[in-house]
């Protein structure tokens, strides 16, 4: 185990990464990479600027004889998913990601990585900062706050960027070139509560759901891994039937872009149940770990005694908000008659949080089809308003559509092939690149996604192969040798 990623090829894209892992660049606290990368462009003596929302864009002339080429902008996000284990002290907002090389991976130690999009922006960098690769002309894009509603994408304005192809580096399958993504809304729902005394005859448990592999919200639902949220209140529903279970705070979950890994409940039970309650929550966590041993190896479900909490949900609102957690769709809905393996629409209930009398639930819901985002978001807004809670949609996107006429997947599809021997696999990704919102503000691009092998991003077991970085790489170089003239 090493972490002297330096030593790693190519070294200048892997010393760019190191770079910004010692840099704080959590979603929406992205001030400090900002600066960074303002003062990396300056440095260089390229034009530099950042726009009104805070996205950075660099540009850098052509090499000579390249100057008739096409423009191309290299695009990547500036942000990371901010994940950890609940025994790792981390505090993201001051401490830099403790990366390290394990055989023929570059993982982190209990966090994200940040190699989405760290790789990407870190490949941008490097083209910028060559003195020897061959180019026309180059602009650097590097958008803000992608993970948690690709803000930065959404403010872009038109007539900033003056490129013709956009080469977004964000995908995380080598050998894959992306040509579509999902659209996606974010559903906001909240139940209203009031305070019930606790019982005297009852005895208070913290339940622990834990050691889930959580991850992409849409990417990783085809992996069939369990969701905190909806194991833990399938046993509260059930316990609460058979042993007088009463709630009083929830915390399931934490990024609505990831599947939730953990998730825990402060809870009372009658006292003179409690001893079959705990045996009910034993043979519980067996049951989960049957239907899920193949996926989640790791998975946990225990209970620990507690000093009683100072009130409960009242009795309504806790009935109506179990069955609706556990009505609430969440996973795959429909895969794409397209395009094998895609997944065309999806839901993901990501948070699930009770404080100061609210019970609030976040879902992410995707689709390639907007009419079937449509019924989704009719879907989950019918079940949170039969139980009586208030739900809103916001943070609407479009998906992208697939161009396969188009020139630069043509050229890459070649490059490729004369490079490795092979055609690249053409594919669609269920996640929400930002090269949907993108296209709407510049409808003239011709646009194309690709990038490294990354595995379990938005979770703490996220890694990218050594290998894949450096084909990536090549690949990159040789698509700029190979644009197009105007």
């Amino acid at each position: 185990m090493s972490s002297n990623l330096s030593d790693l090829n190519p070294s200048g894209l892997w010393k760019n990464f190191e770079s910004l892992c010692n840099i704080p660049h959590l979603s929406k606290k992205e001030g400090e990479i900002i600066e960074f990368m303002k003062n990396r462009g300056e440095t260089l003596g390229l034009e530099t600027s950042v726009d009104d929302i805070g996205n950075v864009i660099i540009r850098k002339p052509a090499t000579p004889g390249m100057e008739n080429k096409k423009g191309v902008i290299l695009q990547g996000h500036l942000d990371m998913v901010p994940e950890k284990n609940s025994d790792t002290e981390h505090d993201f907002e001051k401490d830099p990601i403790s990366a390290y090389i394990d055989g023929e991976w570059v993982t982190a130690n209990g966090t994200t990585l940040g190699a989405d999009n760290g790789i990407g922006v870190a490949a941008a960098m490097s083209v910028l900062e060559s003195k020897d690769l061959v180019h026309g002309p180059i602009e650097g894009l590097f958008t803000i706050d992608e993970e948690t509603g690709l803000v930065g994408a959404s403010g872009l304005k038109p007539g900033l960027l003056k490129g013709d192809i956009l080469l977004n580096l964000d995908a995380e399958g080598e050998g894959e070139l992306y040509v579509s993504c999902a659209g996606g809304t974010f559903s906001n729902a909240s139940f209203k509560n009031s305070e019930e005394s606790v019982p005297a005859n009852s005895k208070a448990y913290k339940l622990n759901l834990t050691g889930l592999k959580g991850g992409h919200s849409g990417m990783d639902l085809t992996l069939g891994g369990g969701n905190a949220n909806k194991l833990i209140f399938r046993f509260m529903r059930y316990a609460h039937k058979n042993f007088g279970l009463r709630l009083a705070k929830v915390n399931g979950g934490s990024l609505i872009n990831a599947i939730p890994r953990e998730a825990f409940a402060t809870v009372i039970v009658d006292a003179d149940k409690a001893s079959d309650f705990e045996t009910s929550l034993k043979e519980y966590e067996n049951t989960y770990k049957n239907e899920l041993k193949s996926v989640e190896p790791d998975l946990s479900f225990t209970c620990e005694s507690i000093d009683k909490p100072s009130s409960i949900i009242d009795a309504d609102t806790q009935s109506r908000l179990f069955n609706a957690i556990y009505a609430c769709p969440s996973g795959i809905i429909r895969m794409s008659n397209d395009m094998e393996g895609l997944i065309e629409t999806s839901t993901n209930l990501s948070i699930v949080k009770s404080r100061d009398k609210t019970i609030a639930i976040q879902c992410f819901l995707r689709s390639s089809v907007d009419s079937s985002k449509d019924d989704l978001e009719n879907m989950v807004e019918s079940v949170f308003q039969l139980a009586g809670a208030d739900i809103i949609f916001e943070g609407r996107f479009p998906g992208w559509k697939p161009n396969m006429d188009s020139e630069i997947l043509k050229i890459m599809q070649n490059v490729y092939n004369k490079k490795w021997g092979k055609i690249p696999k053409i594919v669609g990704i269920h996640g929400g690149l930002e090269c949907g919102i993108l296209g709407s503000v510049y409808p003239h691009w011709d646009m194309i996604s690709f990038g490294p092998t990354i595995r379990f991003p938005h979770s703490p077991d996220e890694k990218v192969n050594i290998e894949s970085v450096e084909k990536f790489w090549d690949l990159l170089v040789e698509t700029l040798k190979n644009i197009p003239a105007k």
